[in-house]
Order: C-alpha cells, then sequence, then structure tokens
C-alpha cells in the first residue's frame, strides 16, 4: 500500500487572512505531496516497509536498506509532520486552551502567555528549517525545536505529540516573506485548541498514524 496525501480538514483559504489561500495551497498540494511520492518511490523495492503506518516506519529506520534511509528519513518526516500541522489548525475557534491541557500549561509553563512567549522565543530564533513543537514526555510538557522534518518517532521518543508549528520558509514567505516573528503570531489565530486537547488526553503515544 502506498502513502496518500490527506485531504485538508478545511478549505485552502479558510485560515486567511492570517496564512494565504496561495501557500496553502502550494504547501499542500505542492510540497506535502511531493514528499509522499519521494518516500513511496523509495519504497517501492522494498515490499516489507510499504504496510507500515508512517510513525512505525520512521522508528525502524535503522532496520532500512542504507539506500533509502535517508530519503524516509526527510521525507517520511515530511509527511508526518505535515499531517499534524493540517490538523493542529483550523478556522474561527477559541484562542487558548481550555479543560486538562490548560491546566497542564499553567503547571509546566507559569501561565498561558509565559508558554506563547517561551515557545514563539524558540520558534523566531531557530536557525534554518525546522519544526517547534510541545510534547508530552514523562508526564510533563515541553517545548522542543528540531531540524529538517525530524520528530518524536525518528528520536524514538515516548512522548505526545500536542502542538507543532513549521518552520520552513515555504510555509509562510509568500506573505511574511523574511518576517518569521510576524508569522509566528499570527499562526496563534489558527491554533486548533480542541485538537490539541484531544492530543493531550490520548492514552498512548501514537497520536498520528495516516496511511
Amino acid at each position: 500500500m502506498a502513502y496518500e496525501l490527506p485531504d485538508l480538514p478545511y478549505p485552502f483559504g479558510a485560515l486567511e487572512p492570517f496564512i494565504d489561500e496561495q501557500t496553502m495551497k502550494i504547501h499542500h498540494d505542492k510540497h506535502h505531496s511531493a514528499y509522499i511520492d519521494k518516500l513511496n518511490g523509495a519504497l517501492e523495492k522494498f515490499p516489507d516497509f510499504q504496510g507500515m503506518e508512517i510513525g512505525e516506519l520512521l522508528s525502524s529506520l535503522d532496520s532500512l536498506p542504507e539506500e533509502i534511509k535517508q530519503t524516509v528519513r526527510n521525507n517520511g518526516g515530511g509527511h508526518y509532520n505535515h499531517g499534524l500541522f493540517w490538523e493542529i489548525m483550523a478556522p474561527n475557534l477559541a484562542k487558548e486552551p481550555k479543560g486538562n491541557l490548560k491546566k497542564a500549561i499553567a503547571r509546566d509553563f507559569g501561565s498561558f502567555e509565559k508558554f506563547k512567549s517561551d515557545f514563539g522565543a524558540l520558534a523566531a530564533n531557530f536557525f534554518g528549517s525546522g519544526w517547534i513543537w510541545l510534547l508530552e514526555e514523562n508526564g510533563k510538557l515541553k517545548i522542543e525545536a528540531w531540524p529538517n522534518h525530524d520528530n518524536i518517532r525518528i528520536y524514538k521518543l515516548k512522548a505526545k505529540d500536542i502542538l507543532i508549528l513549521d518552520l520552513w520558509e515555504h510555509a509562510y514567505y509568500l506573505k511574511y516573506q523574511n518576517r518569521r516573528p510576524e508569522y509566528i503570531e499570527a499562526w496563534w489565530n489558527v491554533v486548533n485548541w480542541e485538537e490539541a486537547e484531544k492530543k493531550f488526553l490520548i492514552s498512548n503515544f501514537s497520536s498520528f498514524a495516516p496511511r
């Protein structure tokens, strides 16, 4: 079975004016699609790995043939990360978390505003392409910044993905050019806190399993 491009859970223009329609079309239909095509191409000669859930595949990089290991890491990671990214955004929702996640953020960061400040500062100052994450590991929330398309499955962490922000320039350059801090600030307006709460409450460590 080949990996497939998941549909966006909302129209391309739904996140306007914070993330523009053209960026969403290119980001989803070109960039994410290209990662999937390259991932499927790398696995064509290795059917034993083709039926694996994407997180399981990334956790098994050490078992892959050397000739495709880096390609799977790069493009499989891109598929995994973008799948989470589309899910964790939505239009016209609450601007901050509620319930258990809100309490956990206050417990581990002091306040929601302190969390936003820490997350935003790390994202703004991150060098190059990568992703910023809010994770739960060992019962505590933490913020991580990783390069390229790395993630918890590649690092084999017993952690849960809660939030994820794309810092590759293709995620924001059409609208924000080199003004990454503006993109980060705008992104808070489209965070799907309801979905983040679901991921926080999930009972296992595999919160995303697309084909």
